[in-house]
């Protein structure tokens, strides 16, 4: 019984916790707002999670691990090149939607806690790129798509997909809409990516 209250009361904790970071960001938010949002008192958060640091690492690990496994499977699936293309990033663009402190998080830790990188790493099910990098190889020796690095096609996708979320104030102004505006872009994102990265490599002499 109290193994199961224990679980019920984290689980309490991490919701109402992502709420709170997705109102007002890690630097917003407050550990008395999430004990409150949570129903139960500060000490007792305190008792699960010593610090608002551990407690954003904990709620993003949490996210990460429903994430990594969709990630994981698209990048080793069966499917072409250009169709893992298209679903990679209409994954990761709809989850992100749903979980919009994440990039900055990401960002966040990397600039100040490396090593939080080298944890999320020895996570099971963390992302791995090798079929992807043999189905670039094959493309290019097939000449379907132009000569390439792997890595580089990769961290293009990422890049595209994330900044949106990232830069979102800065961009919402330069292309000057609104946040109603701006979140219909986010959402044609899940398909407008995948197409420029394969139109930018693939090749039109096949």
């Amino acid at each position: 019984m109290d193994k199961i209250k224990t679980e019920n009361t984290e689980t309490e904790i991490l919701i109402a916790a992502k709420e709170i970071f997705q109102q007002k960001g890690m630097a917003g938010a407050r550990m008395q707002e999430i004990a409150d949002k949570a129903k139960i008192n500060k000490a007792l958060l305190h008792y699960y999670y010593r610090s608002k640091q551990l407690l954003f690492e904990a709620v993003f690990k949490s996210a990460f691990s429903l994430l990594a496994p969709q990630l994981n499977k698209v990048l080793n699936d069966d499917s072409d090149l250009f169709e893992k293309i298209r679903k990679f990033t209409e994954n990761y663009v709809s989850f992100v939607i749903k979980h919009p402190y994440l990039p900055n998080f990401v960002i966040q830790e990397l600039n100040k806690n490396p090593e939080f990188v080298l944890k999320l790493r020895s996570e099971k099910n963390f992302p791995s790129i090798d079929k992807f990098k043999l189905q670039v190889s094959d493309a290019i020796k097939q000449g379907v798509i132009k000569p390439i690095e792997a890595e580089q096609l990769f961290i293009n996708i990422i890049s595209l997909n994330i900044f949106p979320f990232i830069g979102e104030p800065l961009l919402m102004a330069l292309v000057n809409v609104d946040k109603e505006s701006y979140n219909k872009i986010l959402e044609n994102r899940k398909t407008e990516v995948a197409e420029f990265i394969i139109n930018s490599i693939k090749n039109e002499k096949k």
